[in-house]
């Protein structure tokens, strides 16, 4: 069958959507031609900027409370009934994907085995234990012979960065989390003197920091910068809420001599661009969010034997979050 107008379905945070992106690569690469939509939170639009591939986004709020959840998921369903869509292919383990699916009318619909599968026209085991990005590849599986490829973005060679940052080598840290993972109580970065003592670290083995951020890491930014043997040190950038975009973040990422981050969607950016990446994990499972290959040093207290718990055994973390406790000279000893 000849796919000319697909919609795809895949709610989460920006990281979740660079998890995506090798499923789109790989039809699109059986179907050059078709027109790709994609549905996802308003939060995570922005993937549309960093791929050729997606030609529309939808914003859905299916997180709204009481009725307007159901009113938002109507709307939706109406929509898709109205697009002409030829298939549909939907992320998310819930029985109730399937019956969305079913009552857009789609004549094609791809998703995960459940209860309710018997509406899917293809059904596909779900395999949580591998990378995330592999586990939703499996849903193309039954209508591509692409093989599956780590996500990757396209930077525009328009692109351009502002003077302070050098052409290469530096190191460029970028320690926070989203602001709703940290209201959520889902912390996965080190405190603050972690990142203050890493710093000033490789400040003394002479390299070149850039530390980046958003307004979401503003709390645990202004704490580093407290220390003014980095503030003053003349190899020190701080970057802080200066990139424009994703984009530039991404290039920044991707000139560096490495990249040392947490388990965020910065990390997902620098997987993307093939980034030399020190990886910090607390309570999530790297198994699951990295592809684990030569770039990636994945840096984690090794004697914590309860980690990785969040998500498979919990949703928010423990009282102690004792795995978060983790010594910045595992990072500066592999560090020449």
């Amino acid at each position: 069958m000849e796919y000319k107008n697909i919609l795809f379905i895949n709610y989460g945070g920006i990281g979740d959507e660079i998890l995506f992106l090798p499923t789109i690569t790989s039809i699109k690469k059986d179907y050059p031609n078709a027109k790709i939509t994609l549905a996802l939170e308003d939060r995570s639009k922005s993937i549309k900027s960093l791929t050729k591939m997606i030609d529309k986004t939808i914003s859905v709020d299916i997180k709204a409370k009481g009725i307007h959840k159901y009113i938002n998921i109507l709307k939706f369903i109406l929509y898709a009934m109205l697009q002409n869509f030829d298939c549909v292919i939907s992320s998310g383990k819930s029985p109730f994907v399937a019956i969305i699916l079913f009552l857009t009318g789609i004549k094609e619909r791809v998703g995960y085995k459940s209860k309710t599968d018997f509406l899917l026209t293809k059904k596909v085991p779900l395999n949580e234990n591998q990378y995330a990005a592999k586990m939703y590849h499996d849903l193309v599986k039954p209508i591509t012979k692409s093989k599956y490829e780590n996500p990757t973005i396209e930077i525009p060679e328009n692109i351009k960065l502002s003077h302070d940052i050098p052409d290469s080598g530096y190191i460029a840290i970028h320690p926070g989390v989203s602001k709703m993972s940290i209201e959520k109580n889902i912390k996965k970065c080190p405190k603050a003197n972690f990142w203050k003592g890493l710093i000033i670290g490789l400040l003394e083995k002479n390299k070149k920091v850039i530390l980046l951020g958003t307004k979401d890491d503003q709390e645990l930014i202004e704490k580093i910068l407290e220390s003014s043997v980095i503030r003053e040190n003349p190899d020190f950038i701080n970057y802080y809420n200066k990139t424009k975009n994703i984009m530039e973040m991404a290039l920044i990422m991707k000139n560096a001599e490495s990249v040392i981050c947490v388990d965020s969607a910065p990390l997902h950016v620098a997987v993307c661009v093939k980034a030399k990446i020190f990886a910090i994990f607390g309570p999530t499972n790297e198994l699951k969010l990295t592809p684990l290959d030569s770039n990636i040093t994945i840096i984690r207290n090794n004697n914590i034997n309860c980690r990785p718990c969040l998500w498979h055994e919990r949703k928010t973390n423990c009282e102690k979050s004792d795995c978060l406790n983790i010594d910045y000279n595992l990072i500066l000893d592999k560090i020449n």
